[in-house]
């Protein structure tokens, strides 16, 4: 044990103290808070700039009836005025030109002409508005045959929209609003990370086993140590390097979203939200719609149990990493070089890229017969136990998925500990399935 120890006290201090571990676990957060932030920011900036729209209604349907909005600006021109501006686009009083030929009613085609391609959103408005025009005539030509008095409104009026609120039982009968949305991007997060961190730290306990044999300095270490000490402590001491990063990332994120929010609100915003903190009860009573929405959004999160998943994602991260990195360990003590690796790695990518297929659909029925078989079996339970947490997992099943993960790891070890041993030491020459076979055979 204390020869293993020591194995993971050199693996955990070589790689947290490389310039790229550092410079990684610093960059990481920057980049995931500026993938979140800096879109909802963008997004709010929206696009101000103001365009006209000349349009030529030939078939005089829409004349006067395309409505302005705050940007976009639709101004009727005769047809000579049409011509002139089409010739010359680009230098002319308009953004692009809408033509609408006399025969529209039967072609249903409209044509917009600019000197570049228009943006998507504008191309969508200039379509809604002529559609909204046409539907409206429909409208009216219905009402005028039928001669029912405000007929509109009363079609209007069928439209109805409701709010569906999920509703969580508990023991006793304690009630409480959930949200499914909340769950599947929760289940969807963390069953991601433990599959990056599984091709991550498992590719890096392969690429340290061939390191040291093609270095030959792996024949002095086991000089010292046997084969299958050198393996746990650098499958256990890269584990560490990598809890080690998620909790620096977990800590800096944490900061940096913490202090991006004072880049947002204006003072005169701040102390308005102050305002409506200290007058919450009345404005309740005046009707504030956004902020029952706040509240109940708040609620809901309130409801996840993050110390179960927290706690879960660290087990299933530990135990899909162990089981998985001791089969990277085994390929790397069995090659010389990164090409001959191809054919021993699919049996081990493979079961994770079904994962992920499988955590989609677990995602949509947590309590499927699908996501629960999956997340029973060792090799890809860590990622679709995960999915399925955040919906409520009985904890029988629980239980039983990491009760067999810790055995499928127990096992897997001594399997690829036969391998590990004999590997390490042959060069030059890539086994075959058969050989690793035999390997498996020899005696201690």
């Amino acid at each position: 044990m204390h020869k293993i120890l020591l194995i993971l006290k050199r693996e955990y201090t070589t790689r947290v103290q490389k310039k790229s571990f550092i410079f990684l676990t610093l960059l990481m957060p920057v980049i995931m808070a500026a993938l979140i932030i800096l879109p909802a920011y963008f997004a709010s900036m929206g696009d101000e700039q103001t365009r006209t729209i000349g349009v030529y209604d030939g078939s005089a349907v829409f004349l006067g009836r395309l409505e302005n909005s705050e940007f976009t600006k639709f101004q009727f021109i005769p047809r000579d005025e049409f011509v002139s501006s089409k010739s010359d686009i680009k230098n002319s009083n308009y953004y692009a030109l809408v033509d609408i030929e006399p025969n529209f009613l039967i072609t249903k085609t409209v044509q917009v002409l600019s000197a570049n391609n228009i943006a998507f959103d504008l191309k969508s408005q200039i379509k809604d508005k002529i559609q909204g025009v046409i539907e409206k005539d429909k409208m009216a030509e219905v009402v005028r045959q039928t001669a029912i008095p405000d007929l509109e409104k009363k079609l209007a009026a069928t439209k109805t929209h409701i709010n569906l609120d999920t509703i969580k039982v508990g023991d006793g009968g304690v009630v409480e609003k959930s949200s499914t949305e909340i769950g599947m991007v929760l289940g969807y997060i963390f069953g991601f990370m433990i599959y990056l961190f599984i091709f991550i730290y498992g590719t890096m306990v392969m690429q340290g086993v061939m390191e040291e044999k093609q270095s030959r300095i792996v024949e002095v270490i086991i000089s010292s140590v046997r084969p299958f000490q050198l393996m746990m402590g650098k499958i256990v001491g890269i584990a560490l390097v990598g809890l080690t990063q998620f909790a620096l990332w977990v800590i800096l994120g944490i900061a940096i979203l913490t202090a991006s929010k004072s880049f947002y609100p204006s003072p005169a915003q701040a102390h308005q939200m102050q305002n409506v903190i200290e007058q919450q009860d009345s404005m309740q009573q005046a009707g504030g719609p956004e902020l029952d929405k706040i509240q109940d959004l708040l609620a809901m999160v309130g409801t996840i149990n993050f110390p179960l998943i927290i706690g879960c994602f660290i087990f299933f991260f530990i135990g899909g990493y162990l089981l998985y990195s001791s089969m990277f360990a085994a390929v790397g003590s069995a090659i010389d070089v990164q090409e001959d690796a191809q054919q021993f790695m699919l049996p081990i990518t493979l079961p994770i890229i079904v994962s992920i297929m499988v955590m989609v659909s677990a995602l949509r029925s947590p309590d499927g017969p699908i996501a629960f078989w999956f997340s029973m079996i060792p090799f890809t339970s860590p990622i679709v136990m995960m999915a399925r947490i955040p919906f409520g997992v009985p904890i029988w099943q629980l239980l039983l998925s990491m009760f067999l993960l810790i055995i499928t790891f127990v096992a897997m070890v001594w399997i690829t500990a036969k391998i590990y041993r004999t590997g390490i030491l042959m060069y030059g020459k890539k086994p075959s399935w058969k050989e690793l076979g035999k390997w498996l055979m020899y005696k201690s």
